[in-house]
């Protein structure tokens, strides 16, 4: 039985859709790249080389104006997600978009309208849901023998002392710094671990030399029972722990990262290689608990990741086959979320959640 075609236009062709897009799209058989914006010889290069069906445009209206594509994929800097999402569901489109989903929960609502006036799916690219160690938390948080979580502590942390050339994430513009990019992720499994947080706290900062966006923050969810505590930096030489559980019986510490990203950079397809998202037991996380006077340890196997399950869903979605995973309501909260952390920093206070989220 012949696969039903998804025709896909991609919107950008940087280290987003190069890296962490084309190569996904590419495991999922109902999915067909046709046309990308690429405008550098070197991105044209590459595009003739990896995916030689596909077409490079110059602009955007070159896919919107295509009547044959279905789904646009926005990979752009994060000020142009809005505008594009907008053009491209006014043009009938089918649209995902690369995290965060907007620069604000104003354009994200008006977004989210607009899809569903249209009746077409709407989704943001959360890929870190896919990770083989969120995965592997999502099981751990649910063991009953933790006794009850009190302190849930990640950190997504990375080494560059220096400032990137020509990086339009670490100029002083809206939407940009790693409270948005980094911050965004953490945020979005939080939201999916627990549920609405009561209030938050955020300390975000500037600490490296002539830098002029956030390079470290620090945002404190507040539940009835618990406290979870979300941290990312740039100054970070040694590898710090990914997840930190303290529990009432005991902790859970899980090190090391998914290994899709550092694949995906290097170049790999998923659909070539059988042990795609298969972690590495050495960076397995570990489980120490006190129950009834015996000291338990535990080496607890991580789930495998995959980041063509989101793109499969996507595909399945706009098929009729599967409920979205990733809404444009869940991701439309990572935003206010991201918006409220600024606003505490402003006022160095904590600041209630109350009626502000609208999936959670």
């Amino acid at each position: 039985m012949m696969t039903q075609k998804i025709r896909v236009g991609l919107v950008g062709f940087g280290i987003s859709g190069q890296v962490f897009h084309a190569p996904i799209m590419r495991s999922v058989p109902e999915l067909e790249l046709v046309k990308v914006t690429a405008r550098k010889e070197e991105q044209k290069v590459i595009l003739r080389e990896k995916y030689p069906t596909a077409e490079a445009v110059d602009h955007i209206d070159a896919i919107l104006e295509d009547d044959s594509i279905d789904l646009v994929v926005i990979a752009t800097s994060n000020d142009m997600h809005y505008p594009f999402a907008k053009q491209a569901l006014l043009a009938g489109k089918h649209v995902v978009v690369e995290k965060p989903f907007t620069n604000t929960s104003e354009q994200a609502d008006e977004l989210i309208t607009l899809a569903k006036g249209k009746g077409k799916i709407l989704s943001v690219y959360h890929n870190l849901r896919f990770n083989s160690d969120f995965r592997t938390i999502l099981n751990v948080v649910k063991d009953e023998r933790l006794g009850g979580i009190k302190n849930f502590e990640v950190r997504y942390d990375r080494f560059r002392n220096h400032l990137r050339p020509n990086a339009w994430r670490e100029d002083n513009l809206p939407g940009s710094g790693i409270f948005y990019d980094l911050g965004a992720h953490l945020i979005d499994q939080t939201l999916q671990l627990f549920g609405k947080p009561n209030a938050l706290f955020a300390d975000l900062s500037i600490q490296r030399p002539r830098a002029k966006a956030i390079d470290h923050f620090e945002l404190l969810l507040y539940y009835p029972e618990m406290r979870v505590s979300l941290k990312g930096g740039m100054l970070a030489k040694e590898p710090t722990p990914r997840y930190t559980i303290f529990a009432l019986n005991g902790n859970f510490l899980k090190n090391g990262v998914d290994s899709q990203e550092a694949l995906l950079r290097a170049g790999k397809f998923p659909d070539e290689d059988p042990n795609w998202g298969k972690e590495d037991p050495a960076i397995y996380g570990k489980l120490n608990l006190l129950l009834d006077g015996q000291d338990i340890e535990e080496t607890i196997p991580s789930k495998l990741g995959s980041y063509p399950d989101y793109y499969q869903n996507i595909a399945h979605a706009i098929l009729g086959k599967e409920k979205l995973i990733v809404t444009p309501e869940q991701a439309r909260d990572v935003i206010r979320i991201i918006e409220l952390g600024v606003l505490s920093q402003e006022k160095r206070c904590v600041i209630p959640l109350d009626n502000q989220l609208i999936a959670y």
